[in-house]
């Protein structure tokens, strides 16, 4: 275990092939979950917790660490499971990730491994799962199913961030961005397709979404397979990075490699903001990255793309 925790931070750089890295961990029983390490920022054994009046239920307190007030969720309550009970939290460790700008722990039973992925080893939640299912992917290890928790539904509910675009970047769209082709929204957690997908539409634009990498480069051949280009069709591409079976990347990569799709914009768009810089945008040749989620920066943003064409 030591040798776990111990390294998780020198292992947050890994260079993306459609590979990936997963810090394996448990809740309540058996059952297996996933994290991406790039999100991790330490592990570590509970620390003393103070209580925050007001707040909800899964937020268990607040952790001073390192300088920081990082707030507490318990994970197993947050996705319908019962909560570790108060006897045990000196026994549980939390994760201390970041996620859309903000640095959060999640309360874990226990942390098992990392493992070298391949993206394409991760699947999409079985077909029917529902939209109110906690999951954005699901893959096995020795034969053991293990499934990857859509945290950014989490963090919506805990704590909501505001969707709505202020009015004058409403007004100022209204007037831009009309008879613009329509933007392609790749994202696989449904909450982040949701928010990019209604900034984009307060804005006047239309938008396409796909769940994943693999789906979106099936949709652009598609639509390419007539001998025209990608950006006859669509203003801009707006990618998330982690994806099952195709991360943003490798979608990146494939675009830019292909003389149909090539000359479409492409902006990376992740909550990988702490970890992610420069040197991999342009490695892989994308043409703009952006934090999530602020709905008045990505609607400048956007503005501003489509103002350059």
């Amino acid at each position: 275990m030591a040798g776990v925790l111990d390294s998780v931070n020198q292992r947050t750089q890994l260079v993306g092939q459609n590979r990936l890295e997963l810090l394996l961990f448990r809740l309540r029983g058996r059952q297996m979950y996933g994290i991406n390490v790039f999100k991790v920022k330490e592990v570590l054994q509970c620390p003393k917790l103070s209580s925050i009046p007001r707040s909800r239920n899964v937020v268990r307190g607040v952790a001073h660490i390192r300088g920081e007030t990082i707030p507490v969720i318990d994970l197993a309550m947050s996705i319908g499971l019962p909560g570790i009970p108060k006897e045990e939290l000196a026994n549980s460790f939390v994760i201390i990730t970041e996620y859309n700008r903000k640095t959060q722990g999640f309360m874990v039973t226990g942390v098992d491994q990392i493992v070298n992925m391949n993206w394409e080893d991760i699947l999409p939640p079985p077909k029917g799962a529902g939209d109110d299912v906690y999951l954005t992917a699901v893959t096995r290890i020795d034969d053991k199913l293990v499934e990857i928790i859509d945290v950014e539904k989490i963090l919506a509910e805990v704590s909501p961030l505001r969707e709505d675009v202020n009015e004058e970047l409403v007004t100022r769209g209204a007037a831009r961005v009309q008879a613009h082709l329509p933007v392609l929204v790749v994202d696989d957690s449904s909450v982040a397709r949701r928010q990019v997908e209604r900034c984009l539409r307060a804005i006047g634009m239309d938008v396409i979404t796909q769940d994943d990498g693999k789906q979106a480069l099936d949709y652009l051949k598609k639509i390419t397979e007539d001998g025209s280009n990608a950006s006859d069709h669509l203003s801009m591409i707006i990618s998330d990075v982690e994806m099952p079976e195709m991360d943003g990347y490798t979608l990146v990569t494939r675009c830019k490699n292909d003389p149909a799709l090539r000359d479409v914009f492409i902006m990376l768009h992740t909550s990988l903001s702490g970890v992610f810089n420069t040197a991999m945008v342009k490695k892989v040749g994308a043409d703009e990255f952006m934090a999530k989620f602020s709905a008045d920066e990505l609607a400048e943003k956007v503005m501003e793309i489509i103002d350059r064409a």
